[in-house]
């Protein structure tokens, strides 16, 4: 494999964290800042194991920090690239569709990022 074929692998594996809404609904949730597993769980609207595994994946590919905090584990997103990448694609295929749910401006504003 040549240089170019392991970077593309590595990015398609980057793209593949990003490929699962739930995921992306976990990213949202961390553009206003560091939340514990509780928080993510009640916003993201879903079980505490289903949030959880998606969490330790994202934390294992380097795209989310955690910390523990007493009893709490919080997480933050690591890499702002990751916010701002999200916000990119939204706004473009909200605009690419006929009936786009959302105005593009709107949902780019969905992933802002304060702080991270």
């Amino acid at each position: 494999m040549n240089e170019l074929d392991a970077l593309l692998e590595q990015v398609s594996g980057y793209f593949a964290v990003l490929s699962e809404p739930t995921r992306l609904k976990i990213i949202r949730a961390l553009c206003d800042g560091e939340k514990s597993v509780n928080d993510i769980v009640e916003q993201v609207e879903s079980t505490q194991s289903n949030v959880s595994r998606h969490l330790n994946l994202m934390y294992r590919a380097g795209v989310l920090g955690r910390r523990k905090e007493g009893t709490l584990v919080m997480y933050t997103v690591k890499e702002p690239t990751v916010v701002e990448l999200c916000r990119t694609v939204c706004v473009h295929v909200a605009s690419r569709v006929d009936a786009a749910p959302a105005d593009p401006k709107a949902l780019g504003d969905y992933f802002r990022s304060s702080g991270a």
